[in-house]
């Protein structure tokens, strides 16, 4: 029997099993030995003394009266007395009012559910008529959709194994199994679809989960290797003293992380290969410092350097700091925008085709046809998660191979930037300057918005400004939250004639929304209502005091990013989230935003309570769907994994002896040996 042969082969599967298992995506004997189970459950049996409330468990006992059964609706509540060793309990089982008929005083039955310890309930989700059966302890638990039946398939799956298990090739060498003590593929297997004991699943979840990442790492580091040896840079030979003396007239001092960085990025700009380098900085960190001395190195050796931002504002905060360390320099910084006049941007365009700009921020304006540069070495695209792949690739290629820097203010955490963006290199700034004051954070109930607004008013007196943040625009029927415009007339009231309430969000258009935050720069609007548009690059030093209304609709990363918008200037800030969360989720990101100020420990605890797919959205996340391993808590097995495909596609042996035959099939079979891009 082989692998391949369709599923129907097997003694037993008919027609209509077949249509069925076809259903669940499985064809062949091989896509059936491939349908892991997405859990495994633990029915070992347990002592309801030593059993904690609210835990999983598994009993037997003996039924003590007929069952009761009650209707709401459609929906049934059967209750039932039992014995079980010393404690007389109750069962209750939803939507199983048939059980009633089989469930007779004396009757001894196998029960699992979740134990209530205080009402002595528990609340069953199986219950099997007679004594638990030996070898039934922990079993798979298949996603079968109602289609074939758990027994039925089990069979199936036994026969399968019997007759072609041993035909699934070994994929792992011999050395890389003894060094780690994984189990065989033929043991894996069958501890994944018919474990003996726990012990079996978790060896033989060790082993696929270490060979998925494995696979996955292998296709990034290669993807990686090919593209260093096919995309040729060039080696910017920059003058070292005058970056050194750059830096020394900067007003304060590099943290150690920031050093670290401009190191990783000078040796980069020296290699001959492309750099294509991803920079994580939390907000704050002073990414923009370090950008500009990439820019200067650049400079020095005779290229011009380009920093594409977002928005307008962003690149005029850019643009503002640049012109501040450059001028007194003598580095020609210019900027370009789409509200730039007809005659000021011919004037840049030709200069910077004549080699007079050496630096040139701007928006999606630098990416226009007419935009030409006579030597761009070096481009950075700042919250590079708000441009396309396209709009990267067009700013790239108006320079002969320049060295390529991304940057985001979005903390990811190491498991999902070394998968993510696996076939970049990431430098990371995890260290905040010296003398950056804490932002204050408190979470309040709404029936407290008054202390809030007193707490706002205070800081209005001393000077200083307000962001009001909420999650809707407009009322909604649907969401019982606040709108930004409802709030705006509010506050427009409370504060009448004393501050000045201005109000944005994603429906002004891109000038108005440019009119509005300049009045608030400027110290014109006092308190300002907005959506999460001012998320990304608003820097207002001035602005003190935050209130996120509805705050437990928000992620911990975005109202990470939200509360950076407070706490850049000298002033001690503030950031009341107003909540009254629902669930123990909303409870524990609320008191998450309390207890710190780290974007990466926020970023981390956000993927734990959410999962990787919805920390990026599933559609744009780029992350694989693996069978057994999870990204969040095999973050050590994606790390040795990594390693290893970093130290296997470097080495000859790796491409070239049978025993790495079956891997390098896994990069045959993602394209990635004839360059293509993988997902």
């Amino acid at each position: 029997m082989l692998i391949t042969e369709p599923v129907a082969n097997l003694k037993g599967v008919g027609k209509e099993t077949a249509e069925q298992l076809a259903s669940l995506g499985v064809h062949t004997i091989e896509d059936l030995i491939w349908m892991f189970p997405y859990r495994h459950e633990d029915f070992t049996l347990k002592d309801l003394t030593e059993t904690p409330h609210n835990e999983k468990v598994t009993i037997e006992a003996r039924v003590e009266n007929i069952p009761s059964v009650s209707f709401v609706g459609k929906k049934s509540r059967l209750t039932v007395t039992v014995l079980a060793g010393r404690h007389l309990i109750k069962v209750v089982m939803f939507n199983q009012h048939y059980l009633k008929q089989k469930l007779n005083p004396g009757a001894i039955i196998t029960v699992s559910g979740k134990w209530d310890r205080g009402r002595q309930v528990i609340v069953g989700t199986h219950i099997k008529m007679g004594p638990k059966q030996d070898g039934t302890d922990f079993e798979p638990v298949y996603s079968l959709r109602n289609t074939v039946k758990l027994a039925r398939f089990k069979k199936i799956m036994r026969q399968a194994l019997d007759e072609a298990g041993h035909l699934i090739p070994e994929t792992l060498p011999a050395y890389l199994r003894e060094q780690y003590k994984l189990l065989s593929m033929q043991e894996a297997l069958e501890g994944v679809h018919f474990p003996r004991d726990p012990n079996h699943v978790k060896q033989a979840r060790r082993r696929f989960v270490y060979e998925e990442l494995l696979a996955f790492q292998l296709r990034i580091q290669a993807l990686r290797k090919t593209r260093r040896e096919s995309e040729y840079g060039q080696s910017i030979q920059y003058d070292v003293n005058k970056v050194r003396a750059f830096i020394e007239t900067l007003p304060y001092e590099l943290t150690g992380a920031q050093k670290r960085v401009v190191n990783e990025i000078s040796k980069d700009l020296k290699l001959p290969q492309r750099m294509n380098r991803l920079l994580q900085g939390d907000v704050g960190s002073g990414k923009t410092v370090v950008a500009a001395i990439g820019l200067y190195a650049a400079v020095t050796a005779g290229y011009q350097g380009a920093l594409m931002a977002p928005t307008e504002i962003l690149a005029e905060q850019h643009a503002e700091n640049l012109h501040a360390w450059f001028d007194p320099i003598g580095v020609r910084v210019e900027i370009l925008s789409g509200s730039t006049k007809t005659k000021a941007r011919r004037e840049i365009l030709q200069q910077l085709k004549d080699g007079d700009i050496d630096i040139l921020i701007g928006t999606h304006a630098l990416i226009q046809p007419d935009v030409e540069f006579k030597h761009l070495g070096f481009v950075i695209t700042d919250e590079q998660h708000r441009f396309g792949v396209e709009q990267r690739r067009v700013l790239r290629d108006k320079g002969e191979h320049p060295d390529v820097l991304f940057m985001t203010a979005t903390p990811i955490p190491r498991t999902l930037a070394i998968t993510a963006f696996g076939e970049m290199d990431v430098s990371i700034i995890d260290e905040l300057p010296a003398g950056r004051k804490e932002i204050e954070t408190h979470w309040m109930k709404h029936e407290q918005l008054g202390a809030v607004l007193t707490k706002m008013e205070m800081e209005l007196r001393a000077g200083r400004q307000a962001y009001m943040i909420c999650p809707l625009i407009e009322e909604s029927d649907k969401l019982d939250v606040q709108n930004a415009v409802e709030v705006f007339e509010q506050l427009s009231t409370y504060f009448y004639g004393r501050y000045q309430v201005g109000l944005m969000h994603g429906r002004l258009s891109a000038q108005e929304k440019d009119t509005v935050m300049r009045e608030f720069s400027e110290g014109r609007i006092h308190v300002l209502v907005s959506t999460t548009v001012v998320e990304v690059g608003v820097n207002v030093p001035n602005a003190t005091f935050m209130t996120i209304y509805d705050a437990e609709r928000f992620g911990l990363a975005q109202l990470h990013q939200l509360r950076g918008r407070v706490g850049r200037g000298e002033h001690q800030s503030y950031c009341v989230l107003l909540a009254d969360p629902k669930t123990e989720e909303g409870k524990e990101r609320m008191m998450s935003m309390t207890e710190t100020n780290d974007g990466f420990k926020l970023a981390e605890k956000d993927l734990e309570l959410r999962g990787s797919g919805d920390f990026f959205g599933k559609k744009q996340s780029g992350l694989p769907e693996f069978k057994m391993a999870d990204l969040v808590h095999d973050y050590r097995a994606l790390d040795v994994a990594r390693q290893d495909a970093v130290r296997l596609v470097e080495s000859e042996a790796f491409w070239q002896e049978e025993e790495y035959a079956p891997l390098r099939k896994t990069l045959e079979e993602a394209g990635v040996l004839e360059g293509e891009r993988i997902d």
